[in-house]
């Protein structure tokens, strides 16, 4: 069995004292996973967390653990050497992917939104990664509408979000409710509850680097 598709390179651990396990998001065919060969000891053409490139992924029998052939265009985390919060938030990002997607299940808009994450991430901008999480929220099925009022209907004074439904609550309908319901603007606090809900669902700790984030 072969796969090929373009790809993001989202985690390298090592097997053995010369290869590593990677975890490629790739845009045709989902979350890869399988062996590179030589990637702990590569001195030319290392495979880093954070490239962009090419993969092709084989194994002959569709259960197997598969082996990667990695052709890297570019690295899109080289920007962020020295910019710590950067690092920190493609960190989370690519953590919660690892974590939560299925394997070979293709999310094109999501791995288009990853793209263009890491590309923001260098001006930091961190409204991006909250928008970013959004998106990651609605494709494992919580879709948030901050459009209008859940228990009315209407569109003004749409000062609450419910932590059931997803969808905004105006201020009149959440006041029985104000120790349940999450106060808007919509923030990374809030966006990491619906996460929790999502690992409890799955049965898998929060990423580290995800519980650690504590931007508003």
């Amino acid at each position: 069995m072969k796969l090929e598709s373009d790809g993001i390179l989202i985690e390298l651990k090592p097997f053995n004292e010369r290869d590593a396990i990677a975890r490629i998001f790739s845009r045709d065919c989902g979350i890869l996973i399988g062996l590179l060969r030589g990637a702990v000891v590569a001195k030319k053409n290392r495979p880093m967390v954070g490239q962009v490139g090419n993969v092709v992924w084989g194994a002959r029998l569709d259960s197997q653990l598969g082996v990667f052939h990695w052709e890297s265009e570019r690295n899109l985390a080289a920007g962020l050497i020295s910019n710590q919060t950067g690092l920190m938030l493609m960190n989370a990002a690519f953590g919660l992917l690892a974590t939560l997607l299925p394997e070979r299940e293709v999310y094109d808009a999501l791995y288009l939104k990853t793209l263009g994450l890491l590309q923001s991430l260098q001006q930091n901008l961190f409204s991006e990664y909250l928008n970013w999480e959004v998106s990651l929220l609605h494709d494992l099925g919580y879709a948030l509408d901050l459009s209008r009022c859940s228990g009315c209907g209407g569109t003004q004074n749409l000062g609450y979000l419910s932590p059931r439904t997803a969808r905004a609550v105006c201020d009149k309908c959440a006041m029985p409710y104000l120790d349940k319901v999450y106060k808007l603007p919509l923030n990374l606090n809030i966006t990491k509850r619906f996460l929790e809900s999502v690992c409890v669902q799955q049965g898998v700790p929060m990423p580290i680097m995800r519980d650690i984030l504590k931007i508003n």
